[in-house]
């Protein structure tokens, strides 16, 4: 060695604890040390640039109070260092990059003071992030574009260097040789930062290898230079787990860049502290791996699928695995690599690959590839032969398609953001359409610096470093950014094959496929079924039939855009804009949607409009209003003296959910429970009911129209015991909201529980109590008792179950309600005067048949209707029973149908008829009719129900939460409330 090492090895010290602190993600630096190998010349390589820091927190190993590699005895004085070194030091920093650049300003904070800064020379007229900073402090900056001649140090170069009186050389990264004269110079001598675990992966492209290779842990040593190839004695080391989906951009951001600024400054921290270890490195284990260059990144597909994810993951970005592929063959670079293949099938176009186990397949979620081994991978963008990247699902669309015409506010737009590009690009004289961002010089530190400077132009618009590597040239990447403003940035169009049919004077457009990640698909073995127009028993259209297959298919979609999609990005506000836009969209449309949901479920158009569709419009702009108020708070605890303690909650998604929705409100109880589950940041998989899936598939093709990125909502049409029950038992799907039967709600409750304890709410069955007493508005009370029996054709959880009538009133309160029966229009339900549609299928008309023959045959007295109307479809006549006594099966069970249940009560025994209307298991709803508030107040707080209307029924409010007690359910729909049954709290607690 050309620097001697003391005598003996001094091992380290345990250093102060040291503070945590958060830096942004910055480009990576080249991947190695740089030092003394003329081969590693060519400037930053910090295009190996990252879009974010990953979701894992690293486990460490180093120094302080991490878990650390090297000794933990006291250390005596380096040799070369003086008996108490000083708290400060005089340094010299010797690199570049953005990484240098944050070195530099840490050492300056922790009091050091930087005497020199040497970097590389301006390129293209742009100078080194490192050297600007410095210029800004006015320390010394030389920018030698070498440091030796014919192997030897330049002496000049020398002599500037030696007048600055430097005692530590820092070298966070240096693409530079460096004469061992430099080296060698300060009285500390000098440390390097290398970002591999030494002695594994010395050499240039560390950060590749260690993906390369598979290692489970990865890391960054800082050492003592020496003459060798990252052989100096070690300082400092610390690990991180890497994840099976790292790329050498994650990786660095997440902890290399992070925390190896941190190590830096702890490193010298510890050598200004006399502190410092000196630990020769072992040469068990030791690898030198070269530059990864383009030529020898070639993809080796003899191999298990898991190696050749780790060639492509090593290699991404810089220098880019590839591939010869298609006739003719052409050269195919390969980036983002996932395994996570759950769910996906190997359906699409076949892309021969020469060498490879099986030809890859262009699916709709990216390029499948397989090992020898016949597993699979997934590549998510290509870059062509002429160094245009691609969306790897695009392979074989071609061209895109015509260029948008941008509005007087877009071209304004347009503008600003040129002249960033020209600011960016100073060597070029004019920014063209044609003008290529990467052609023009500049580097991956320019990416950062373009999208930041865009996303502050553009409001905080979900930007990422990889949508300019998709759009290089200045026209493309406007075009991509009017299309993400636009919401209209997801990738290709939509096919949808639609039904048409020409219906109440408007000719409706319906999908009639299964909607899984964005897209209208054929269920798996292109099962169908058809769907049933209840007014004449019809055939409406065919419509595929979800197998288990399919619902594994929709969770990993859905899966895939909460983890690692737009969705889970996009700022909460951003998301309620998104949730606005569909607003306005179910509003554009609102008599297309009325009219499919009276063809599919029999609604009464005129009440389609108000209710199923008008209040599904509602709830979505109502908790649009939410998405950027859900907030977590801060609480006071006992402080851990003499520290103290800062303790927060968060309020986050669950993830997947599964939302199980009735056949008689089909849209409005999607609405209630999809608006708040998105609200809250989750993403959705729908099963609508087998025999209304017609609303639901249309408001899947609607959020694609908003903008809500694909995978987010998924829609399952399909029977519940397969599809519901596989939603219930999905080890990935985190809440289950119901809405139906007791009976099926306690079976899905299980399933939740014996799966993997999912959150679940429920809504089920009812039999809701109406107590009309004497002294009410008789009038309303007529009124509001026909419409809480006979609205929506008595296919409402809330209906009033059971009407209880005050003797004295009991006789003429039934004679108005028979009057106004016999008035009521039963017909088709898209003629504006009708009163009363369909049922909504033939199982349920002959189900209220016989419920009714159930209370002729126990007593009750059946004052008029009770059988279907003989006419085609499926139409019930309005029905009243009187003389209706508790034990009776009518009196107990719910019709779920146009039938009103009556029976007297005594005059002026208030608790005699609340034991009878609470003698029940359902508690959904409630009513009472009284001019006596007093008596209102009273019955209204005894009455066992979520909801209690007084002096009204069916008042029901995007605003008030809506749910039921005992074997009704639980969790709440709508209002604040709803946000919480989509929420999980976590508490996180400070020391500090």
């Amino acid at each position: 060695m050309v620097r001697g090492a003391p005598a003996t090895v001094p091992p380290p010290v345990s250093a102060a604890p040291t503070r945590l602190t958060l830096s942004p993600p910055r480009a990576p630096p080249l991947t190695g040390s740089g030092l003394n190998q003329s081969s590693r010349t060519g400037g930053d390589r910090s295009h190996l640039l990252a879009t974010r820091t990953g979701r894992h927190q690293p486990q460490f190993r180093g120094c302080g109070s991490q878990k650390s590699n090297l000794p933990t005895t006291p250390a005596p004085t380096p040799a070369r260092g003086p008996s108490n070194p000083p708290a400060t030091m005089k340094i010299a920093v010797i690199g570049q990059s953005l990484f240098g650049q944050e070195v530099y300003c840490h050492l300056r904070k922790e009091g050091h003071e930087v005497v020199g800064v040497f970097t590389v020379p301006d390129k293209d007229g742009k100078a080194d992030p490192l050297g600007l900073e410095a210029e800004k402090d006015g320390v010394p900056v030389f920018k030698f574009s070498r440091w030796r001649a014919k192997g030897q140090a330049l002496p000049e170069v020398v002599a500037k260097y030696q007048a600055l009186g430097a005692e530590l050389n820092v070298l966070p990264f240096c693409s530079q040789f460096i004469p061992m004269e430099i080296i060698n110079a300060p009285r500390h001598g000098s440390i390097i930062y290398h970002p591999s675990l030494l002695p594994r992966h010395r050499g240039a492209s560390a950060i590749n290898w260690t993906l390369i290779h598979g290692d489970k842990k990865g890391g960054f040593s800082i050492f003592w230079a020496d003459d060798g190839l990252d052989t100096g004695d070690l300082l400092l080391q610390k690990e991180c787990e890497v994840l099976p989906d790292d790329t050498v951009s994650t990786l660095y951001n997440r902890f290399l860049f992070p925390e190896g600024i941190k190590g830096m400054v702890q490193a010298v921290r510890l050598i200004a502290e006399g502190k410092a270890p000196r630990l020769p490195q072992p040469e068990e284990g030791a690898t030198y791996e070269g530059i990864q260059k383009k030529e020898m990144a070639k993809i080796d597909w003899d191999q298990p699928a898991e190696a050749i994810h780790n060639w492509i993951r090593g290699n991404d970005k810089v220098p880019g695995a590839w591939t010869e592929a298609c006739e003719p063959l052409q050269k195919l670079t390969f980036f983002n690599s996932t395994l996570n293949t759950s769910g996906l099938v190997p359906e699409g176009d076949a892309l021969p690959i020469p060498g490879a186990h099986r030809p890859g397949v262009v699916t709709k979620a990216g390029l499948i590839l397989f090992g020898n081994d016949d597993k699979m991978l997934l590549v998510k963008n290509i870059q062509l032969e002429d160094g245009k990247m691609i969306l790897a699902s695009n392979f074989f669309k071609g061209a895109a398609s015509s260029a948008l015409e941008l509005t007087e506010a877009e071209l304004v737009t347009a503008e600003a953001v040129r002249s960033a590009w020209q600011r960016i690009l100073p060597n070029v004289l004019e920014v063209e359409d044609s003008t290529d961002f990467f052609k023009s010089g500049a580097a991956s530190v320019d990416v950062v610096r373009l999208v930041e400077e865009v996303k502050e132009l553009c409001d905080g618009l979900e930007l990422e470093n990889e949508d300019v590597y998709m759009a290089t040239t200045f026209g493309d990447f406007i075009q991509l950014l009017v299309r993400k403003l636009r919401g209209d940035d997801e990738e290709g169009e939509c096919s949808i094959d639609y039904v048409e049919m020409a219906v109440n004077k408007r000719t409706l457009h319906m999908p009639h496929q299964l909607f899984i990640g964005g897209a209208f698909v054929d269920a798996d073995g292109a099962k169908t079924y058809e769907t049933i127009n209840p007014t004449d028993g019809s055939v409406i259209c065919r419509v595929s039939l979800a197998q288990v297959t399919d619902v594994d298919k929709a969770v990993a979609a859905a899966k895939d855009a909460f983890e690692n999609g737009r969705w889970g990005k996009i700022s909460a506000r951003d998301r309620g804009r998104l949730l606005y836009r569909l607003a306005d969209l179910m509003e554009q449309h609102q008599e297309e949607l009325a009219t499919i949901e009276a063809l599919d479920a029999g609604a009464v158009y005129t009440l389609a409009l108000k209710t199923h569709v008008g209040m599904s419009i509602q709830t979505f702009r109502y908790f649009a209003g939410w998405c950027d108020k859900i907030q977590g708070s801060t609480i006071p605890i006992n402080q851990a003296r003499p520290n103290r303690n800062l303790t927060l909650t968060r309020k986050e998604p669950v993830g997947v959910c599964g939302i199980i929705i009735p056949w008689n409100y089909p849209l409005m109880m999607l609405s209630w429970k999809t608006a708040a589950c998105l609200a809250a940041g989750n993403t959705v998989v729908i099963k609508p009911a087998q025999v209304t899936p017609l609303t639901a598939l249309k408001f899947a093709e609607l959020t694609l129209k908003a903008g809500i990125p694909k995978g987010v909502v998924n829609v399952l049409p399909g029977s519940g015991s397969l599809i519901g029950q596989r939603l219930s038992d999905h080890p990935d799907v985190r809440k289950i909201g119901f809405t139906g039967s007791t009976e099926v709600g306690k079976h899905i409750m299980k399933s939740c529980a014996i799966s993997n304890v999912k959150k679940v709410s429920l809504e089920l069955g009812g039999k809701s109590p109406l107590i009309i007493f004497a002294d009410c508005d008789l009038n309303k009370a007529v009124q509001m008792g026909m419409s809480s029996v006979f609205f929506n054709k008595g296919e409402n959880c809330i209906a009033a179950g059971r009407l209880f009538v005050e003797d004295s009133i009991h006789d003429e309160f039934v004679r108005r309600v028979v009057q106004e029966v016999r008035k009521m229009k039963v017909g088709n339900p898209l003629d504006r005067d009708t009163d009363h549609g369909p049922q909504n299928h033939h199982a349920h008309l002959m189900k209220l048949m016989e419920y009714c023959q159930c209370g002729v045959k126990e007593g009750a007295t059946l004052v008029c209707g009770g059988n279907q109307i003989p006419r085609p479809g499926f139409f019930f006549e309005p029905t009243v029973f009187t003389d209706v006594e508790d034990h009776m099966f009518i009196a107990k069970e719910e019709s779920f149908g146009p039938v009103m249940i009556i029976s007297r009560f005594a005059d002026g025994d208030v608790d005699a008829v609340l034991s009878r209307a609470n003698a029940t298991e359902f508690g959904l709803a409630s009513g009472v009719f009284t001019r006596d508030i007093n008596k209102a107040l009273y019955v209204s707080d005894k009455l066992q129900a979520g909801t209690v209307f007084v002096n009204t029924y069916n008042k029901t409010d995007v605003a008030a939460p809506f749910g039921g007690f005992k074997q009704s359910g639980f969790g709440k729909d709508l209002g604040e409330a709803a946000l919480n049954e989509y929420l999980r709290v976590k508490t996180v607690t400070f020391e500090y």
